[in-house]
C-alpha cells in the first residue's frame, strides 16, 4: 500500500513537496508518475535502492526525488512549477522480489494563478 500527500494548488514559479510511504514489502524501485487531463500516464522520477535516478526530461533540474529505503518513503521536491505541470501525481513502487507493482490512489497538483 501506498500513502501520499503534499498536492494542492500553486501559483507558477512556485514549489510544493510530494511525499509517499509504503507499506506491505520491499520496494527496488520507487518514484512518481502523472497524469495530465486527456493525456497518457507519464514517468516524472524514479530512484533505486542504490540511489540510480531517472527524471523526465521535462522536470530536469527542477524536481528532486528523495528516498529513505529504512522508511520506505518517497518524496518528491518540485520547484520552478509551471502550468504545464498540473496533473495527478501517483507514487510507484515495485517488490523486490516478484516485480509486482503498486500504484497509490494520487494527488492533485494544480499550477495556475
Amino acid at each position: 500500500q501506498l500513502v501520499e500527500s503534499g498536492g494542492g494548488l500553486v501559483q507558477p514559479g512556485g514549489s510544493l513537496r510530494l511525499s509517499c510511504t509504503a507499506s506491505g514489502g520491499i520496494f527496488s524501485l520507487m518514484g512518481w508518475y502523472r497524469q495530465a487531463p486527456g493525456k497518457q500516464r507519464e514517468l516524472v522520477a524514479t530512484q533505486t535502492r542504490t540511489d540510480n535516478t531517472v527524471y523526465a526530461d521535462g522536470v530536469k533540474g527542477r524536481f528532486t526525488i528523495s528516498r529513505d529505503v529504512a522508511k520506505k518513503t518517497v518524496s518528491l521536491q518540485m520547484n520552478s512549477l509551471k502550468p504545464e505541470d498540473t496533473a495527478v501525481y501517483y507514487c510507484y513502487a515495485s517488490r523486490i522480489i516478484t516485480g509486482s507493482e503498486v500504484w497509490g490512489q494520487g494527488t492533485l497538483v494544480t499550477v495556475s494563478t
